[in-house]
């Protein structure tokens, strides 16, 4: 695949500079602390992501691998983070001023950030960020690694990732409101992969059903005895 070298040059350059300010906040302005750590955590996780696509699975970089164009949802709910953190910041000062708790949600950031990089790394070239819905000849199931211990570690990963962003925001509202909508999505995601899983896996992969969860609470993932008595 050929990759528009200038598009990931300018997308590269705005993820650094925005890490570099963040970093540059997060040190030198109390009032600012929150939204610098915001910042690298924003920047870093979306780099990231293409250099571990460019690292694992060369074959499907695309410039569409910074995911910076996910979805028009994804940013109304990230646009909606700031408004509510620029509100609540102006009219309640002492809400951004918990660092304590800012800084828990650093670590679930990383946390996440971690777990999902250690299942792109895993997965390797099974790794894709669009669900497949044709197997490719070399797609093989993986079940080593944190796939032993969760079926879905990219999307465990991303969910915490998200909520761990509100958190060092300290937006009480978006906290919820994140943690609602990414499980939701989640849940739907997961559904319609292991359809598509199953059908090319069989029984391989509903033995690794019973086995390993999906990772996230409450969610069962497609099971087929399920599918077959809600009809």
């Amino acid at each position: 695949m050929v990759i528009n070298l200038t598009s990931v040059a300018v997308r590269s350059a705005f993820l650094g500079s925005v890490f570099a300010t963040g970093l540059y906040f997060a040190i030198s302005h109390t009032s600012y602390h929150i939204f610098g750590l915001y910042a690298m955590a924003f920047s870093m996780f979306h780099f990231s992501e293409f250099l571990s696509v460019a690292l694992t699975n060369p074959k499907t970089l695309s410039v569409d691998s910074f995911i910076l164009n996910h979805s028009v949802q994804y940013w109304i709910a990230a646009i909606s983070s700031w408004v509510e953190a620029a509100i609540e910041n102006y009219f309640f000062p002492g809400m951004k001023s918990v660092f304590w708790l800012s800084h828990i949600g650093v670590v679930i950031c990383i946390v996440g950030e971690v777990l999902r990089k250690m299942a792109m790394f895993t997965a390797k070239t099974n790794f894709n960020h669009l669900v497949q819905t044709v197997k490719s000849p070399d797609h093989n199931l993986v079940t080593h690694g944190v796939y032993h211990l969760c079926r879905h570690p990219s999307y465990v990963g991303w969910f915490y990732w998200s909520v761990g962003t509100q958190i060092i925001l300290l937006n009480p509202i978006c906290v919820l409101i994140y943690t609602l909508v990414s499980w939701s999505f989640f849940r739907d995601r997961i559904f319609a992969e292991e359809m598509f899983l199953i059908s090319f896996f069989g029984t391989q992969y509903l033995d690794y059903q019973k086995r390993v969860g999906t990772g996230l609470p409450f969610i069962k993932g497609y099971i087929p005895e399920d599918a077959w008595r809600s009809h």
